[in-house]
């Protein structure tokens, strides 16, 4: 009897979609630094106009204000998502005994923090100035760093609920958490006046670029342990 031969599973989609994804925010990261380093007028034009109008309602609505800036400086403050990461971290390795998944979880926000930073010192781009300023901020605007870590942390940890297959009450809440979080940051950071416009995009697509990247890391070498015919999968969805 004819033996078939033998045929290689193809990889799971997950790195593929993650890597496809990938390139097209690194493609419109590029596109908008470009931008913002050469100083397209009609960029610059909508920053300003937006950021005037978010301006004069900061100052006109004290209370709102107020509001944006306990949940900016306590609630979505980089620190803040970054120590979410890390009790997440322990958890994985403390619960799970997820040793790897931990250790991606933990270089992820690092490398997110070291693109941020490096991107900034590298544009320079100067913050909002406002003759009435209702709130402050240090280092160069662009990326806007509050926006950018957010969007890692969440987008990380949204990854990590999807392999465990969190049930569907949990993923919608946690996928309605990251929406605010992520999308309330970018808000805050622009009704304060410490940001541009341009600033919060950017943060946004660079943190869902590294975030994007860290899947592929975290899921190619599985699936190209799975490409080996005769290869049982690892023992649960959190090991290694």
């Amino acid at each position: 009897m004819r033996q078939r031969p033998v045929v290689s599973p193809s990889r799971p989609r997950a790195p593929r979609g993650a890597a496809l994804l990938a390139a097209v925010l690194g493609a419109c990261a590029v596109l908008l630094l470009v931008l913002v380093v050469v100083g397209w007028h009609p960029l610059l034009t909508v920053d300003g106009d937006v950021s005037r109008t978010t301006h004069r309602w900061a100052v006109g609505d004290p209370g709102v204000t107020h509001a944006f800036r306990v949940l900016t400086d306590w609630v979505w403050d980089p620190l803040t998502m970054r120590l979410v990461a890390a009790a997440a971290a322990v958890w994985l390795v403390w619960r799970r005994a997820a040793w790897w998944s931990a250790v991606w979880l933990a270089a992820g926000v690092a490398a997110a923090t070291l693109v941020q930073q490096s991107v900034k010192a590298a544009v320079d781009r100067p913050r909002p100035v406002w003759p009435d300023p209702v709130d402050s901020a240090h280092y160069a605007a662009f990326p806007s760093g509050h926006a950018m870590t957010a969007t890692v942390v969440c987008g990380l940890l949204l990854w990590l609920l999807h392999r465990r297959g969190a049930g569907r009450v949990l993923w919608w809440t946690a996928v309605a958490a990251a929406l605010v979080s992520v999308g309330g940051v970018g808000l805050t950071r622009v009704w304060l006046g410490v940001h541009w416009p341009s600033d919060v995009l950017g943060g946004w697509l660079l943190g869902a670029l590294i975030a994007a990247l860290a899947v592929v890391g975290h899921e190619w070498p599985r699936a190209g342990r799975a490409d080996i015919p005769g290869r049982r999968p690892g023992p649960g969805r959190w090991s290694g």
